[in-house]
């Protein structure tokens, strides 16, 4: 392996940080609310399932009756 100068490396990472695209306020706060979203949307599918099968199980062993 070649070796590489601190400098010279830290010149390198300076040169692809730039090429970097980041997104704009704009695009992360879309993303951010996005992600809100379905988790949320997640959480209640999750609910609902879970309430389903407990009420499945509840029926076929007739716990809690």
């Amino acid at each position: 392996m070649a070796k590489v100068s601190p400098f010279k490396f830290l010149q390198e990472v300076r040169a692809e940080t730039d090429k970097v695209t980041w997104p704009s306020r704009r695009e992360t706060a879309i993303t951010t609310l996005m992600v809100f979203v379905m988790s949320a949307a997640a959480a209640v599918f999750f609910l609902l399932a879970d309430q389903v099968i407990r009420y499945g199980v509840t029926l076929v062993l007739g716990i809690g009756r």
